[in-house]
């Protein structure tokens, strides 16, 4: 093989005619500096793809003490940084720019109500979903027997039953007959037992 042949000098990864001599680098901008220039450096915020040629010292130095956001207050260097995840391009929410046909401003349909469903579509849920109901158990259920009140009896109402009952059992409304004791300890019992299952 020839390693003087046009071929192989149009096939190698940097062809002769490329390549630079070791001595054409540019000199390093630092001030005094007469080194080669093998680094860029940024210019700044404002001067996008502009750089600056420094030697490997004075790079170094440059980007230690660099920062991209100088001069800017806290709230603009969060908005910056919130901008930066769309590319600093506005958005808007899916549905914003609905038509009220169905049709959106940019000629698509929702044909599934997949907007509706978030509510931002033309046709958008303006009812809101009822809060879940809160599965009671029996042992609540029977509390709530023992006061005599529903199951969907407001905290309110527990507290002003409780008060109510102990008033009308306690021995010492019944001129200290004991024979409603039971039944208030049960009462009591009961009340505390829907305190912890925090209903009152």
């Amino acid at each position: 093989m020839k390693l003087d042949s046009p071929l192989f000098n149009r096939i190698r990864v940097k062809p002769e005619q490329e390549r630079k001599p070791a001595g054409q680098m540019p000199v390093c901008q630092w001030p005094g500096c007469d080194c080669e220039a093998t680094h860029r450096a940024p210019k700044g915020r404002t001067r996008e793809n502009q750089y600056w040629r420094f030697c490997l010292d004075h790079v170094r130095e440059y980007n230690h003490s660099y920062n991209y956001f100088a001069g800017m207050s806290d709230d603009a260097v969060a908005r910056y940084q919130k901008d930066a995840v769309t590319g600093h391009r506005p958005t808007w929410r899916m549905g914003f720019n609905g038509g009220a046909d169905g049709f959106h401003a940019n000629g698509s349909s929702d044909p599934f109500e997949v907007l509706r469903e978030l509510g931002t579509g033309p046709r958008a849920r303006v009812e809101r979903p009822a809060p879940e109901a809160r599965t009671i158990r029996n042992a609540e259920r029977k509390a709530f027997d023992t006061l005599g009140l529903e199951v969907d009896a407001a905290a309110g109402e527990i507290k002003a039953r409780f008060k109510e009952l102990v008033k009308r059992h306690h021995p010492d409304a019944n001129g200290g007959d004991r024979s409603l004791e039971d039944r208030l300890r049960e009462i009591i019992q009961a009340y505390n037992y829907l305190k912890s299952a925090k209903f009152c």
